[in-house]
């Protein structure tokens, strides 16, 4: 019960912040056809009942493959485009009705015997998509496959404002009334950049083990581009990865991708701080930035355990109101992750480092070393030319950033008569010879 309502307490931040926002979700027909969807309908009513605004785009690979198979027809691609004949829209207009069919009965249930029971939504589905013919490329013609020409975003928005749950299929028309096969993927990447969504999620059909496994929690977009070409990387999952990709290049703040195996995946990346997924965005994710007096209470929080274990000094309120412009933090999402001080000694070309402080679940992700190679480069931009610091229990963590043990005769006088003989701390000591480089800008 307690981690429960330890979650439920994390979690308001984010409920707060995804109320009003759009967020476009994309899930293969893998999701449609297997029993966990029920499950995914789920936590689609709760994110909607919160006010958030959702754009779903399904995919049909399966129900369209077991028609195609059905009718004897083999589908060739070029170029990555599947050739669409003539032949094979019967099957496709059949996969895409059946699918849809199948969305709106689960969200039209009204999920009994769960949390949800009752909170059936309204759907809206139609022809919110112009569409064009890929036409001949290289000499092939790729017939009814097609690509977006636009999306009738006003009605889309209209619906939204509505509390309706949008809907799109991957088939669009023209303005001569042909229908066109469309990927799933560029429907939901152009959904979220025409409609300027705050996010767009893609949930991968891939085992959770085989994409949890060695992924980056955060990439911006050249970076996630470069993971698309590793070897082993799936083709499969390319095509979502590119879009998101595309879609941060293009004004959408935040794409995540999502093992959709995972129990509870989608909520699990909404609300919590460190997610399950790949968070690519073009943005700034963990921000350092200067402390102000409105971070008071969170600077409490996080030196408070360290202060009752005796790695830090005892420092009130009031001390830390006199002092905040000494710090610095790192935080992510309004939430502080890391502190840390700098005091200058002008006349004596030296500077102490204190309170160096990282929340216990990010202490491996290198957060002091950033903070530290921030002071160290503010130092030196303001004539500073050594550094020191008092430590009882983290002598070799400074060791390895370039510190050397020294005497309290080394120290600048007016620190040496304040120096706490009671806690016996050691001395260490590092020479600035130039502007260190840090990580990450300072916001």
């Amino acid at each position: 019960m307690d981690q429960f309502v330890k979650w439920f307490r994390n979690s308001t931040p984010y409920i707060n912040a995804h109320r009003g926002k759009t967020f476009v979700v994309c899930f293969g027909g893998e999701v449609v056809i297997s029993p966990d969807f029920p499950a995914l309908v789920q936590d689609l009513t709760l994110l909607a009942s919160l006010g958030v605004r959702l754009v779903l785009v399904h995919g049909i690979a399966p129900q369209f493959r077991q028609r195609l198979d059905r009718a004897r027809i083999a589908l060739v691609e070029h170029a990555d485009v599947p050739v669409l004949p003539v032949a094979a829209l019967p099957a496709l207009k059949e996969a895409i009705g059946a699918t849809r069919l199948d969305i709106e009965a689960g969200f039209s249930s009204g999920l009994p015997q769960t949390p949800m029971d009752g909170a059936a939504l309204r759907l809206v589905s139609g022809n919110f998509l112009i569409a064009r013919p890929v036409g001949v490329r290289d000499g092939v013609d790729h017939h009814h496959s097609g690509e977006i020409r636009r999306l009738e975003t006003p009605a889309i928005r209209q619906a939204l404002q509505q509390g309706a749950v949008v809907l799109l299929s991957p088939i669009g028309y023209s303005t001569t009334g042909e229908a066109f096969f469309l990927s799933c993927e560029s429907v939901a990447m152009q959904a979220a950049i025409q409609l300027g969504a705050d996010k767009l999620i893609f949930l991968e059909e891939e085992d959770a083990a085989a994409v949890t496994a060695g992924r980056s929690s955060q990439l911006d977009p050249a970076q996630a581009e470069s993971r698309t070409r590793e070897a082993g990387f799936s083709p499969a999952r390319r095509q979502a990865w590119m879009g998101c990709i595309q879609a941060c290049r293009s004004g959408v703040p935040r794409a995540h991708l999502i093992p959709r195996g995972q129990e509870g995946a989608l909520l699990l990346e909404l609300f919590t701080r460190d997610g399950i997924g790949t968070l690519i965005t073009a943005g700034t994710y963990d921000v350092v930035r200067e402390a102000t007096i409105d971070d008071i209470g969170g600077l409490l929080a996080l030196i408070a355990p360290l202060e009752a274990q005796g790695i830090l000094v005892h420092r009130s309120r009031e001390q830390l109101e006199l002092e905040i412009a000494n710090f610095i933090l790192m935080e992510r999402d309004q939430t502080i992750l890391a502190c840390a001080a700098l005091y200058t000694f002008p006349g004596e070309e030296a500077g102490e480092i204190a309170c160096v402080a990282v929340h216990p679940d990010y202490r491996e992700l290198g957060l002091g070393h950033d903070l530290l190679a921030h002071l160290e480069q503010r130092a030196w931009t303001r004539g500073l030319r050594w550094l020191f610091v008092l430590t009882t229990q983290t002598a070799h963590w400074f060791i390895e950033h370039g510190y050397r043990p020294a005497r309290i005769e080394d120290l600048p006088v007016a620190r040496q008569a304040l120096y706490n003989f009671k806690r016996n701390s050691k001395v260490f000591i590092k020479a600035l010879s130039a502007a260190p480089a840090a990580r990450r800008p300072i916001a």
